[in-house]
Parts: C-alpha cells; structure tokens; sequence
C-alpha cells in the first residue's frame, strides 16, 4: 500500500524490551507499531532493546501494521547507535523523541543519508517540548521538501505536561490550543498529525471521549499504550458510513461534464468547492485503503 492516505488510526507503542509485546504487536488490528527505545527502556537495558530490532523485523509478516522505531536523541549517549540499528532494519519510519527544530529533523536526515539507508524511510516528530512547539512552523515546513523525509508530527502529551507544568485534566483544556498548533502546522507542511496518548487504559469510555475530541480537533490518530485501545481508535478514526457516502457524491458531482472547470458547484442547494473535492478524495483513499 502506498504511504498516500494510508491510515494513521491507532499507533502503539511497544517497549523494544518486553519479548511478549513484540510477538504480539505484529497480530494486532493497529495501522501501526512504534517499536521503543526511548521511554519504555531503561538505561541499562538500551542496548539489549536495540538488539532485538533485528529478529523483530526478520519475523514482519506481510499485511501486518506498519512498524516504526523511536529512537533515543542523537543527543543522548544512545542516539547515533539506535539510529544505525534502525536504519538496518528498515522501518516504515523513525520516531524521534523531544525534537526542538529543524535541525534535530534534518541531523538524522543527514545521518540516514551518511548510512546508504533506504529513501523509503520516513521521519515522524515528537512535538514534546516547548521548544518544538515554539519551532512548528520551520519543523512542519520540512515536510514540503521530499529530501527530508519528514512524515509526521506526533504529540507528546506527557512530556509537554511535565516540561511546563500545565494540569492534565480529563478534558485536556490546558492542552487544547498546542494540539490544535500542532494539527494547523501538519497541514500547513503537508503531514499528518497523531494525538498524544491516553494514560488510563482501563477507562475505555473516557479513551473513547479523548479520540472523538481528537478526531474533531483535525489529528488523523492516536498514539496507543495498551492493545485494548486499539478497536475504540480505529472506530474513531474512521470515516463513517455518512461520510463516505457524502464524499463519493462531491467526486461524482464534479465528474459530470457539466462540471468540467468549474470551482464551485451546487449539490442540493449546497454550496461546494473544489477544496470539498480534495478533502473526499482523500477522505475515500483512506477508506479504500481501510478495506484493502
């Protein structure tokens, strides 16, 4: 399947340590599984985590999620190894943590070029960090140049509450208005964005609430800690049956001769533009893609 509109509904995180997650991971109904050697890891087990890459992606299975690897910081005494090890493994994407600006994108850029690694590889973004959301727009910008491989921004709620302190409540007020930042300058660099996680897995109602409340702000998924949460992302990440049908009436609309050239057509007495045509076009990959 081609990265264009692939779906981005639930992405899981899986600890590169833990053998039994890894096995599990690949069996999973998720559009992807972010393999980690940051967070989940401690530091005296970084090595031993990024050994495993190898028998984990010698064991992918065709039709399986996507897999990515969340590398440490190429600042950290970990980076530049994890990087390699990830690069020889040749991931769909490499996840980097606690990304300040451009130049943390275009360093591991520079590095996988250095490597021979395969142009295929993509780089997705941790927005962290109050540097990052600061930098969004050159971050983002990265996105318009093939070059740099840059993929995706993906929040990193549980950082950004710790690095400034803001309170975590259940409707996520305080944190609203640097998602929305982080979803406007995804779109602005032609990426696509995930929520951040949800942290009480248990509570699948309120997970539920997170992902409407996610989908609404404009994100095309949401970032996973427990397989539990992958069926209620999926449904909530997914176009609906209405809005599938409401988006192959805008395609068929402008596809009738009549229409040719135009900007702007009626569709019972609804005004719609060929802005509408691109978002259902997108919207009926995705949910092609979802069926294939």
């Amino acid at each position: 399947m081609s990265n264009a509109h692939r779906p981005r509904r639930s992405v899981l995180y899986v600890p590169a340590s833990s053998e039994k997650a890894l096995a599990k991971a690949p069996t999973l109904p998720c559009d992807a599984v972010v393999v980690d050697l940051e967070d989940a890891v401690a530091p005296t087990a970084k090595a031993e985590a990024r050994a495993r890459l190898a028998g984990v992606f010698a064991a992918r299975r065709a039709g399986g999620p996507d897999l990515v690897i969340r590398v440490n910081a190429l600042s950290s005494p970990w980076g530049a190894d994890d990087l390699k090890a990830a690069a020889d493994c040749a991931p769909d994407a490499i996840l980097l943590p606690k990304v300040d600006g451009p130049k943390d994108v275009l360093a591991a850029d520079d590095m996988l070029d250095s490597l021979d690694a395969d142009p295929a590889i993509k780089l997705w973004s941790m927005i962290e960090t109050p540097k990052g959301l600061l930098n969004l727009g050159p971050i983002a910008e990265l996105g318009r140049d093939p070059a740099a491989r840059l993929a995706c921004l993906v929040a990193g709620t549980n950082d950004l509450v710790k690095e400034t302190g803001v309170r975590m409540t259940p409707d996520r007020r305080w944190l609203l208005g640097w998602l929305q930042q982080i979803v406007v300058a995804a779109r602005a660099g032609g990426l696509d964005a995930l929520d951040g996680v949800s942290n009480d897995f248990r509570d699948l109602e309120a997970f539920a609430r997170e992902c409407d409340q996610g989908r609404a702000m404009g994100f095309d998924g949401k970032t996973l800690i427990h397989p539990a949460q992958v069926e209620p992302a999926n449904r909530a990440f997914s176009p609906s049956p209405d809005e599938i049908t409401e988006a192959r009436a805008v395609v068929a609309a402008f596809a009738l001769p009549d229409n040719a050239g135009k900007g702007v057509i009626q569709i019972d007495g609804r005004m719609v533009e060929r802005l509408h045509l691109d978002q259902a076009e997108r919207l009926l990959a995705k949910a092609g893609n979802l069926a294939s």
